[in-house]
């Protein structure tokens, strides 16, 4: 987020427009740049304009180069893991991989790791700047198999990780798949009987002199505007969803009210398959990170990186705080009011037998469970959404242009 921090030095006052991820941080980076300044006010503002321009190039730029798939991540993956396993130098190995690869965004990546390799950097080092391409649970992974010095079998089990996020990720999709076609072919086909039905009773509706029913005005104000300014009103489309689009990836505080919007009760479905394939994909990380002997710390602040939803990481930040307080991990758990009262005594158990592996396997196997009984029955759960929609365009198409034929047939009769 940016802040605007005014200070006062020497009896002069000056604004500073920081990147920061909260208030005190801003204060602290303006304090620092300005020496001997105290802070007198502190105020979240929108980004820089060249900030903004600086980030669409940049998304440009990516696009440009070819947007890497989980599935190129996981066979590059693989095949570091085969090709260290055999002896293979690292190095070698990525340049290799380079050298195999279509990608330009993937190529140009292991290349650049493979030259800081080359001149003296680590692994984990050399993949940092690439988080966001490859995620933290890759930097996790990787320092563990340099810390182990089993870095094949760090690399198969980040693999693993990523094929099972993968897996549940397409298999979200295929759900949503019929009813996404059935929505857009019921759009398709209201526009193509706004735009050609309703004009051919357009001059018979004005020559009745009548007061027309509200679904005929509804009909009659939607065709204008499609007539009139459809394509004005096309490109306003694209540009609000790519707006949207763009705020929510670069405005945390948009981001995170969006977040907590889309997990509230009221969002029928959208609300637990954001939840429960967030927490599937938190405690998975979590486990196999703690069963590949990462201190909980550690594992924690890795696994919380790997969550995308704002309002669910903020509450999730609060367990290593509240471990550093002298609370135990499932008590931490407890205070995010996240986690069910039967998980929090499996954790619990857990921590008491010195199996918190296990029994995080087990945590993650009841999200899992949970969210493929959703996916499971996505159909069944969005089909009387999609019929009360589909009635509610159907009535309104029918009511809009029988009703004035109607009143017209009661007056002809009259008459």
């Amino acid at each position: 987020m940016y802040f605007k921090v005014t200070l006062v030095s020497k009896g002069k006052r000056s604004e500073h427009v920081i990147e920061a991820a909260n208030r005190r941080e801003a204060a602290l980076r303006a304090k620092r740049e300005v020496k001997s300044s105290s802070v007198v006010g502190t105020k979240e503002v929108a980004a820089p304009a060249s900030e903004t321009i600086s980030k669409i190039m940049k998304d440009f730029a990516k696009v440009s180069k070819g947007k890497i798939s989980i599935d190129q991540k996981i066979s590059t993956i693989r095949q570091i893991a085969v090709m260290t396993d055999a002896g293979i130098a690292i190095h070698d190995t990525l340049e290799d991989v380079a050298d195999n690869i279509e990608n330009k965004r993937l190529k140009e990546i292991y290349k650049t790791i493979s030259a800081d390799i080359n001149a003296g950097k680590s692994m984990s080092d050399a993949i940092v700047p690439y988080a966001d391409d490859f995620g933290h649970v890759a930097i996790a992974m990787t320092k563990l198999g340099e810390n182990t010095g089993n870095f094949p079998e760090s690399y198969h089990k980040l693999a693993d990780i990523l094929e099972n996020i993968r897996d549940n990720v397409a298999k979200f999709k295929k759900a949503i798949r019929y009813p996404m076609i059935t929505l857009t072919a019921m759009a398709i086909a209201f526009t193509i009987l706004i735009m050609v039905v309703v004009p051919k009773f357009r001059d018979i509706f004005e020559q009745l002199n009548t007061e027309l029913p509200v679904p005929t005005k509804i009909l009659l104000t939607i065709e204008y505007a499609f007539t009139n300014y459809g394509l004005y009103l096309l490109i306003g489309l694209i540009g609000s969803i790519y707006l949207l689009i763009f705020t929510y990836k670069n405005n945390k505080g948009f981001k995170y009210k969006v977040d907590k919007l889309l997990i509230h009760p009221r969002f029928y479905l959208i609300n637990k398959v954001i939840f429960l394939s967030t927490m599937h994909k938190y405690t998975l990380v979590f486990g196999e990170l703690v069963k590949s002997g990462i201190p909980v710390s550690e594992a924690l602040e890795t696994a919380v990186d790997m969550v995308d939803n704002l309002y669910i990481k903020d509450k999730l930040l609060t367990v290593n705080a509240n471990i550093g307080r002298g609370l135990s991990l499932a008590e931490s758990f407890d205070q995010t009011e996240l986690f069910e009262n039967m998980l929090l005594q499996m954790i619990k158990a857990g921590e008491a037998s010195g199996q918190l592996d296990n029994m995080l396997a087990k945590v993650t196997d009841y999200y899992d469970m949970r969210f493929q009984d959703i996916i499971d029955n996505l159909s069944a759960y969005i089909e009387p959404i999609m019929m009360f929609f589909i009635a509610g365009l159907v009535l309104l198409m029918a009511l809009g242009i029988f009703l004035p034929m109607w009143d017209l047939g009661s007056a002809v009769k009259n008459g």
